[in-house]
């Protein structure tokens, strides 16, 4: 396998005297869906707000490629190329779905000396919201209003607003959150599809889900990973039935 496009080691977070995060060392690569699972309460979130900058390490370390990112910023992360989705939407309902879209890829691709130019009409930045729109099979209602959407599709419109800044790691917190069963399908086609070009991080509570889309499971309890593996082997693994499937699952 090749080398870890982003990787974590004995990652830890602190809270006062509540350990959020205890050195969890972990690997996410090109081509897969990396599945972080848990109760709630587990670490889940705190870790992925580490991976993206968003809250600072208390010890340990993270690298992409071939930086130490530990200390960088998230600013700094997300122009190098590790985007986010959160649990809430993050959209404007106001706006069409394609203007949701310009406005991450514009954010991406700046163009400060073009004084004289509007950027609603910055060439650039509509294809690039247009090709991102395509690939979430959202081109059809591109010039929607984004709050008229399914949830589904507010979803949908995140990944998008996420993949049109050009990230190659994508850290998804519970994508499918609230879905039925139509709009699961729809999405777990579109992290198959972009796992080609991309390192996924996947937090989620739908099992069936995760066991449809995930390469490689990591299972925490309490802020600790307690398994790291192959779908098949978290599924059978004892320690993961006791203390998240069950016992029947």
């Amino acid at each position: 396998m090749a080398e870890a496009l982003l990787r974590s080691n004995l990652l830890t977070r602190r809270f006062g005297g509540l350990t959020a995060v205890n050195g969890v060392s972990l690997e996410l690569h090109v081509g897969e869906v990396h599945a972080v699972i848990g109760t709630n309460g587990a670490g889940k979130s705190t870790l992925i707000n580490m991976l993206s900058g968003e809250i600072p390490a208390s010890s340990g370390s993270i690298h992409f490629e071939d930086h130490d990112i530990t200390d960088w910023p998230q600013p700094k992360r997300a122009r190098a190329g590790i985007g986010r989705s959160y649990q809430r939407t993050t959209i404007f309902p106001e706006f069409t779905v394609l203007e949701n879209c310009r406005l991450c890829a514009q954010a991406a691709l700046p163009r400060a000396w073009a004084v004289w130019e509007s950027a609603q009409r910055c060439a650039q930045s509509l294809a690039v919201a247009r090709e991102a729109l395509a690939a979430a099979g959202l081109a059809d209602v591109a010039q929607r209003h984004a709050g008229t959407l399914s949830h589904g599709g507010k979803r949908q419109l995140e990944i998008a607003m996420c993949t049109a800044t050009k990230p190659r790691v994508l850290l998804l917190d519970e994508p499918l959150a609230g879905m039925g069963a139509e709009e699961t399908d729809r999405m777990l086609a579109l992290l198959a599809s972009l796992k080609a070009t991309h390192a996924v991080l996947l937090v989620e509570h739908d099992m069936d889900a995760v066991f449809r889309i995930a390469d490689r499971i990591t299972v925490m309890v309490n802020g600790e990973v307690i398994a790291s593996d192959v779908p098949a082997a978290i599924r059978s693994n004892r320690d993961v039935q006791t203390a998240y499937l069950g016992e029947g699952h």
